[in-house]
């Protein structure tokens, strides 16, 4: 199907050569610039006052493309690179939308073409793209933990439109009703404030599907071995003038066996999108719902303290816990937004959405007691219902004064959830990751949830971007003002058991500089926030509250836009603290002194080498190490799962002797990692290869286009260990796999 390209002017009060230091925005994903036009209403208005000339018949008036000011982030997208996998920038919490080399971070944004295209089924699928993001899950454990440079990143630290909490912590199936999956490496308190999880190792943005401004309906059939069949409809339109009124809806089914032994998975999942774009206003609301359920669902395995070494790995299509284990559940979400140009040089805006979702898994995460692989569990039902509430305000605004263009923005975010849970333990089964036995099948009650947790996030921020001499140099330095509260209650009696209130203030500072036009040279400083501790029982200060904790990052970067190819060289120094016990009589002193310290290179590139040949992915290297540790103990060793090397290369090829034929392949390396904090466990690294191809042709029933795609991950079966950031736990890599779908276009 054809696509009509759409951008955004840029619209300000200030002088006119002003509105070329701002980037162009677009509604869709396009890959030409906008330029500066009326809107419908002033044109209408002008046509009316000129004057009539009787010789010359009326002429109808040739449409308008759709603008709205570069402050907008409603429905409006960065437009996508050469090669279509990625985008030439994306939105960067309180800054807004931001270009690749106007961007102080080391961000990259995938497109919904890329995410089709390799056939991703969960938020991992696509992060694996990234050589400075892994997972530390497998794919079939119900639910998704990315690690960015060193540090686990929790669901509900993934945005949705920019609005965080709308997703927990089990899988959350919304992929097929996104755009973008923006990534931000890195330190965010200032950007997005503190994470409802309290993850900082940056973010992590899904903007949703907007109706385009042709008709679009598309449907896509799919099949991953063993027998994992789906259905995926996408459907969308634009009403009234000017296609003011949009409408999408994106709904999939999947049922089957998965590639691993004894194991199912079944999810449904419902996204509709509607959206309103006026000349000055700007309304979306998104309505989300899915269900989901399996058997047979993959656990960690823990590494036993009798253990001298990391057994070798199983076959990756073992499955040594009970078949009987697996997860039953549900995910609701609603997001509202809207944007109101006040004048032509201030936009404000605001919105707010609910996040609800109930799962009962049913665990059994095994313990491995010898070098025979022999294993010992006690499965549990882990019930837990989450009930969260998100809202936005804040205002974009662009001023000069004399020479300096300030891009002023401030918001405020509110956030609170509440979590309800119980947990209730069957009797211990044994098996063996080599040989697995069979376990008989247990009746494990499900008990009643009761309220476990209530906390809430509240926080402002305020950034100015001063810039000069057309944006070659600018710079940004902003405050945030965290608040977090939390209470914690007796699952037995209701009784509040713990209570938190401390609040904590977060700066950063930004420098972009482009000494050439195509090249952009930045460095920042930026802090991220995580909820501090109230001190427990058996230590000296029992009771104190600390506040926040605050975790510091220095990075400077280098990006080159070659045309149709970027590079980017981040490097950066992340420093987090840690609780330690300071020896004291009579009792010991619970302190915030240690100190865990990451620092790394990242070397990422995308775009199109050559007309057809297009390149993704880069390289990352890690010294993770504990700084301050108890007693000294570990004191300049390695960090937990975190390797030395991660590599992650992907290509295409658009082959000349087939019209339409595009090979595919990509490359993932994991280095080393130690599974413990004394570095006693070390997992070896491991190599994985991916193969694909995909063919496009035009439809004989409507001429349209049909895509037939197929592809084959991890080529060779290789077998390896994952590893987790907690303290001995390893996960089984996942076996080969083949993925099959066509998407049919009417």
């Amino acid at each position: 199907m054809s696509h009509l390209t759409l951008s955004l002017a840029i619209d300000f009060v200030t002088p006119a050569h002003a509105q070329s230091m701002l980037p162009a925005i677009s509604v869709e994903a396009p890959t030409r610039q906008s330029k500066p036009s009326v809107t419908p209403s002033r044109r209408a208005s002008a046509a009316r006052a000129a004057p009539r000339r009787a010789a010359a018949p009326l002429q109808p008036v040739a449409p308008v493309p759709y603008v709205v000011p570069s402050r907008g982030t409603v429905g409006a997208l960065t437009p996508s690179y050469a090669g279509g996998q990625v985008a030439n920038g994306g939105q960067v919490g309180l800054l807004g939308n931001r270009g690749v080399l106007d961007t102080p971070f080391n961000q990259t944004t995938y497109t919904r073409e890329l995410v089709e295209n390799t056939q991703a089924r969960t938020l991992a699928d696509v992060l694996v793209n990234d050589p400075a993001v892994a997972s530390a899950l497998p794919r079939n454990i119900g639910r998704e933990q990315p690690v960015i440079r060193g540090f686990l990143l929790g669901n509900t630290a993934v945005g949705i439109n920019g609005y965080f909490g709308l997703i927990g912590n089990n899988n959350f199936n919304v992929l097929d009703a996104v755009e973008r999956v923006e990534v931000i490496k890195g330190l965010s308190g200032l950007l997005n404030g503190q994470s409802p999880d309290d993850s900082i190792g940056g973010a992590i943005n899904l903007v949703l599907k907007r109706a385009r401004n042709e008709p679009i309906a598309e449907l896509t059939t799919s099949f991953a071995s063993r027998g994992q069949g789906g259905v995926h409809l996408d459907v969308g339109q634009r009403y009234g003038e000017h296609k003011k009124f949009g409408i999408r809806y994106n709904g999939s089914y999947r049922d089957g066996n998965t590639e691993v032994d004894n194991q199912s998975l079944r999810d449904q999942s419902h996204a509709l999108a509607l959206d309103y774009r006026g000349e000055r206003v700007r309304v979306s609301a998104d309505i989300l719902h899915n269900e989901f359920s399996g058997n047979g669902l993959s656990g960690r395995s823990t590494l036993s303290t009798s253990l001298t070494a990391v057994p070798a790995p199983p076959s990756p299509t073992n499955f040594w816990i009970p078949a009987w284990t697996g997860i039953k559940g549900s995910n609701t979400a609603a997001l509202f937004q809207a944007e109101v140009d006040v004048t032509d040089w201030l936009t404000i805006y605001g919105g707010g959405g609910f996040f609800d979702n109930a799962i009962t898994p049913t665990i059994a995460n095994p313990t491995i007691v010898n070098a025979l692989g022999d294993t010992t569990s006690t499965p549990f039902i882990n019930r837990q219902n989450r009930h969260n509430h998100t809202e936005q305000a804040g205002f974009r605004a662009t001023v000069e004064t004399g020479p300096v263009l300030h891009e002023i923005n401030f918001n405020t975010t509110l956030w609170s959830g509440q979590i309800d849970g119980s947990r209730s333990t069957g009797t211990p089964v044994r098996s063996n990751i080599y040989n697995p036995i069979p376990a008989p099948f247990q009746s494990i009650p499900e008990l009643d949830v009761v309220k476990a947790n209530v906390s809430s996030l509240n926080s402002y921020g305020i950034a100015d971007t001063m810039s000069v001499l057309n944006k070659r140099i600018q710079f940004t330095m902003g405050i945030r003002r965290q608040e977090a509260a939390s209470d914690a209650f007796n699952a037995i009696t209701g009784a509040t058991t713990s209570s938190y209130n401390a609040g904590a203030w977060s700066p950063a500072y930004m420098l972009v500089i482009k000494p050439l036009e195509n090249v952009s040279v930045y460095a920042n400083y930026i802090e991220g926030l995580m909820m501090g501790t109230i001190v427990d029982a058996g230590f000296q200060n029992q009771g104190q509250v600390f506040p926040p904790y605050k975790s510091v990052q220095h990075e400077m970067g280098v990006k080159v836009d070659w045309g149709r190819f970027t590079t980017t060289v981040a490097a950066y120094d992340i420093s987090q603290p840690a609780q330690i016990a300071v020896p004291n009589s009579p009792l010991p002193i619970y302190s915030i002194d240690g100190e865990n310290r990451n620092r790394g290179v990242e070397i990422n590139t995308f775009g199109e080498l050559t007309p057809g040949w297009r390149l993704l992915g880069g390289a990352s290297f890690m010294d993770a190490r504990q700084a301050k540790t108890q007693n000294g103990i570990n004191d300049g060793k390695r960090a937990i799962g975190i390797p030395e090397v991660q590599v992650s290369l992907g290509t295409e090829w658009d082959t000349p002797f087939a019209n339409g034929l595009t090979l595919t392949g990509r490359a993932i390396h994991f280095g080393e990692a130690y599974a413990d904090a004394a570095n006693r466990f070390l997992v070896p690294s491991w190599t994985r290869f991916d193969l694909g191809a995909r063919y496009t042709f035009a439809s004989p029933w409507n001429g349209k286009p049909i895509t037939l795609r197929f592809a084959v991950e991890n080529v060779g079966n290789s077998s390896y260990w994952m590893t987790s950031a907690a303290d001995r736990q390893i996960y089984l890599s996942a076996p080969r796999t083949y993925l099959v779908s066509t998407t049919f276009r009417f």
